[in-house]
């Protein structure tokens, strides 16, 4: 039996108003977009466009989960270095569908 990779991320978005908020997601996709409607998450509804500003693919949801917490542990100035450490996740799966024309 072959094992397959779980898939999980550690995904962070900016939202309008220049803060971030993290999370984590199997389907980094369909969460980034859940978001962008407005059906996301009390926080980011509040404060729409969000944008995908950074995501982390991780083997498990459990190191997701514990990615998640460490990342949101961090001071905003550490956050940004971070994610500038890490190269941008990109991918037109994931832009809005306003977006999706531009590249």
């Amino acid at each position: 039996m072959v094992k397959r990779k779980a898939k999980a991320w550690v995904y962070v978005l900016r939202c309008r108003d220049g803060s971030f908020y993290t999370g984590w997601t199997n389907d980094l996709e369909k969460r980034v977009r859940t978001h962008q409607q407005g059906k996301g998450g009390k926080y980011t509804r509040s404060r729409l466009p969000v944008k995908l500003a950074a995501a982390w693919r991780k083997r498990s949801a459990r190191d997701a989960r514990s990615g998640e917490v460490l990342f949101k542990q961090l001071s905003r100035k550490d956050k940004i270095l971070e994610m500038k450490k890490t190269k941008k996740f990109r991918s037109a799966r994931v832009r809005s569908r306003a977006n999706a024309g531009r590249a």
